[in-house]
């Protein structure tokens, strides 16, 4: 029997596990975790993953099964769990994150798109009809918001295009990645450019600033999170996904196998062919371009690996910067994509319709097509705003970005929290479940929020200690500043409701 159109625009298994591996699987955060922690970053990702990731995704694929004939995604799963309010603070302090995301990515994704077309990041040198570069960036900013809200309000069936560009070009630098290392292994035999000395070489970070420093060490954990982080956005879409009972767990479970064997991996093979002191630690070398940095030097070393003479080697190194500027220009693409609605369309489905004025709480064609132009149009006030205030609205933003780095990864407390109050709620039906009893369920629920909590708590603590008490100042309060604005956006909403009952009565 044929599909229907309707259904064969649904989410299938392999394009579920594309954009879940768009959204949360960051290349980048490969290359930039060994920038940090050597191979001592390692450790850390498995133990992220054991106490956080894969538990966490298992609670998804439970969640998501439950209630896969619910629209608002991680909204409804905390309001049948535990309660509306409790949701909707949650919920709002997740959405607010991706909106910050979005500001700042929208200008940043030039970079590797410099990368792929000149093989260096030219952006500090660009300019339209005269602006300057941070102005220019921004005028390409606001162009691609617009585009990409434009494109998304037509229809999931253009996402799914996209995302999938995204997750094959992730897929693409991966299998790079994994080749060029394991040749290189191979053909000097077995040595390694940075050298494994014993278990000290998985515990002690050549990094200065990590090294000996067990607070930094914790607090990367919150790094590791991050990079773990959005696949509650795409196990929101149970609505429109194909066969939701069966597909949607798949998905989930097989992408955080992949995605926590994957991160680990890759790091190891990066010190293959990179040495730490010698690649990493030299000027000119930052969090911003150790991804290219360190692809480029695969590319080097797989010349001189293969007899090849130092400026072939060299042009190698080159060409395959800017493939990876190409392939992270369309991972950044299909995340965008992805985020631009799915965070909005869960929170608007998933909360009542008298919380949002006007016409905000509409969704036509199963796309929240207002809330979308309206959240495009904050995006670009907040990129202009940014572009013309110079300084002082450049550190705004720094500040904005400070109040929501632990803002990010609080959401996923709520949501873990939420988890064994829905095990112990038996009327909820669960057609999937790993977590087979409420004790389990209960010990994971504690393991999975102190993870997040003490990762966050030593994140906060640690620029502290260092003498930054501006960034641990703004990283309280952010989230309390966003869970006030929650809350008072309930209250208003619970005094429409009591006005309403009282109209009634009377």
């Amino acid at each position: 029997m044929a599909s229907s159109p309707k259904s064969s625009k649904k989410l299938t298994l392999v394009s579920l596990i594309l954009m879940i591996f768009t959204s949360v699987y960051g290349f980048n955060n490969i290359p930039r975790s060994f920038y940090k922690m050597g191979y001592a970053a390692i450790p850390w990702y498995i133990l992220s993953g054991i106490t956080f990731f894969i538990p966490f995704a298992f609670m998804m694929a439970e969640f998501g099964a439950a209630f896969k004939n619910e629209k608002g995604g991680i909204y409804s799963w905390m309001e049948k769990s535990i309660g509306p309010k409790f949701a909707f603070i949650g919920t709002f302090m997740w959405y607010v994150s991706y909106i910050i995301w979005m500001v700042n990515v929208s200008q940043g994704m030039w970079i590797p798109l410099s990368n792929a077309i000149f093989g260096k990041d030219t952006t500090k040198t660009w300019s339209l009809l005269g602006l300057s570069a941070p102005q220019t960036l921004a005028v390409l900013g606001i162009a691609w918001i617009i585009l990409v809200t434009y494109l998304s309000s037509k229809g999931l069936d253009k996402i799914k295009k996209i995302t999938s560009l995204g997750g094959t070009a992730v897929a693409g630098l991966n299998i790079l990645l994994w080749v060029g290392a394991l040749l290189i292994l191979v053909l000097n035999k077995g040595q390694l450019a940075e050298p494994i000395v014993g278990l000290a070489s998985f515990t002690q970070s050549p990094n200065p600033k990590f090294a000996g420093n067990m607070i930094a060490g914790l607090a990367f954990v919150v790094y590791a999170i991050f990079a773990y982080g959005g696949i509650e956005v795409a196990s929101g879409l149970v609505d429109q996904t194909e066969n939701p009972e069966k597909t949607l767990p798949k998905g989930i479970t097989i992408s955080a196998i992949i995605i926590t064997i994957g991160y680990s991996l890759g790091i190891l093979l990066v010190g293959i062919f990179t040495n730490w002191t010698k690649v990493i630690n030299v000027e000119g070398v930052h969090l911003g371009n150790a991804g290219y940095v360190v692809m480029g030097n695969l590319g080097y070393q797989m010349g001189l690996a293969f007899g090849a003479s130092e400026a072939a080697a060299v042009a190698l190194g080159q060409w395959i910067s800017r493939f990876v500027g190409l392939s992270m220009f369309f991972a950044l693409m299909g995340a965008f994509f992805t985020l631009t609605y799915a965070p909005l369309k869960q929170m608007i489905e998933g909360t009542p319709s008298e919380l949002w004025p006007g016409r905000l709480g509409e969704v036509k064609d199963g796309m929240p097509t207002f809330a979308m132009w309206v959240q495009c149009a904050i995006v670009v006030v907040m990129i202009a705003l940014i572009a013309i205030g110079g300084d002082s609205m450049a550190k705004f933003f720094e500040i904005l970005v400070m109040m929501t780095n632990v803002g990010m990864t609080l959401p996923y407390m709520f949501i873990s929290i939420a988890f064994a109050p829905f095990k112990k709620k038996t009327e909820i039906h669960k057609p999937f479940e790993i977590f087979k009893t409420y004790n389990s369920a209960l010990i994971w629920t504690v393991l999975v929020t102190l993870t997040v909590g003490f990762a966050n708590f030593f994140t906060i603590l640690e620029p502290a200690l260092a003498g930054d008490m501006k960034t641990t100042f703004w990283s309280v309060a952010g989230p309390i500043f966003f869970g006030i604005v929650a809350v008072l956006m309930y209250a208003r909403y619970e005094k429409k409701i009591a006005a309403n009952k009282g109209e009634k009565a009377a």
